[in-house]
């Protein structure tokens, strides 16, 4: 395997926990842009906003695997992006009205500088190759990004959801260009690295989950109702980090054993991007039911509240597929659940739907924990799939 000159077993620095503060204030301003706007439109306009804001972290976050943040030319870069990071996280809240133009313009500065940076620091042959790819592919985005700015209402969803799955697609198959293809296995990438960004990226993410509940209990009146629902809503969020780190020993494991760990690295990437995503709507649901809680549930706060953690579950069971071809009985049976629960409470109180909710989370967390070690899986399996 070729080496890309950056060590498998580097340290997460203190600059890239700093970095991640922006993004994770980002998960604040999404949760509240779906509470606010809890319709279809609203959804659509929050997932579109998630899925920028996630890219501009997570490629920034692959970069610095390749050029350690040692790096002074990489701590510089770190410190450029967060500085257009926070001007666009702070714009997400009016980003469609009248702060379009700030939120796209910095997220093309972070997004395609970033990539010329990137090939302008002396990587090898091979990853020049990509990032080359990379940026054709941003730059065919680009107009859908600058049309929807200058454009309104939902014609502004419509070219920036555009630019959305241009970005998506091109992520999603590799950036391949006619005649060009790369084999993820050719090339040295510190895959640990990046999984340990990863889940110091969720420990901070879960931090913003329980200030959002924290934030729901000082507003709302102190009444044995308010307490019982921010209980539930904290409880099931401590399921759901249970669940994400208590077997995450495995996913460890593979990183250090696979001999692709860009295929493992671009399996967490989607994966990462699915579970927060999925805290965000879960997050919005129970300071819906904190706020409201004798109320009818209803569709909308169903399925944030179940929904939420269907996606969370769903996108980690998929990563552990993926690496292990493993597919636990007991997720498959907790997902059938939250699906059935979403669909039969609309009608019940939202804090008996919350309790639902909860519940199953709480009894797959529970049983997974007894769950023996030896159970789990252990050998990742051969993949020949390109690289992202």
């Amino acid at each position: 395997m070729q080496s890309t000159g950056v060590p498998a077993g580097r340290e997460v620095t203190p600059l890239e926990l700093f970095f991640d503060l922006v993004y994770v204030f980002a998960i604040g301003r999404l949760s509240h842009q779906l509470l606010v706007h809890p319709t279809w439109t609203g959804a659509a306009q929050t997932l579109v906003l998630y899925l920028a804001v996630y890219a501009a972290w997570a490629y920034t976050t692959w970069a610095v695997t390749l050029v350690p943040a040692e790096d002074p030319r990489t701590r510089r870069m770190l410190l450029t992006v967060m500085l257009l990071g926070l001007l666009m996280n702070a714009a997400i809240p009016r980003a469609f009205g009248d702060a379009g133009w700030v939120f796209v313009v910095t997220f093309l500065l972070i997004h395609l500088g970033r990539t010329v940076w990137l090939l302008g620091v002396g990587l090898d042959r091979r990853e020049q190759e990509h990032w080359r790819r990379v940026l054709v592919w941003f730059a065919g985005a680009a107009p859908f990004w600058l049309t929807g700015a200058a454009a309104d209402g939902g014609a502004r969803l419509a070219w920036w959801a555009a630019a959305t799955l241009i970005e998506l697609a091109g992520t999603w198959t590799a950036h391949p260009l006619p005649g060009r293809r790369l084999d993820s296995r050719q090339i040295g990438f510190a895959g640990g690295h990046l999984l340990e960004r990863g889940r110091l990226f969720m420990i901070i993410a879960f931090g913003e989950a329980v200030m959002t509940t924290g934030t729901a209990l000082t507003t709302a009146p102190y009444e044995p109702m308010t307490l019982l629902t921010s209980g539930v809503a904290l409880i099931g969020t401590i399921a759901l980090f249970w669940l994400f780190f208590s077997r995450s020993e495995h996913i460890v494991r593979h990183y250090k054993q696979t001999e692709d760990p860009i295929r493992a690295g671009r399996s967490g990437v989607y994966s990462l991007m699915a579970s927060v995503a999925g805290m965000i709507a879960t997050a919005a649901g129970d300071e819906r039911v904190i706020a409201h809680p004798a109320h009818h549930a209803g569709i909308t706060t169903n399925l944030l509240l179940f929904g939420g953690p269907v996606l969370y579950i769903g996108a980690q069971t998929w990563h552990g597929r993926t690496l292990f071809d493993d597919l636990p009985t007991a997720r498959l049976i907790a997902l059938s659940a939250l699906i059935v629960g979403c669909a039969v409470t609309p009608a019940a109180p939202a804090y008996l739907a919350a309790v639902v909710a909860a519940a199953f989370v709480v009894a797959l967390a529970a049983f997974e924990d007894r769950r023996p070690s030896a159970d789990a899986p252990a050998e990742p399996i051969s993949s020949d799939h390109p690289r992202p």
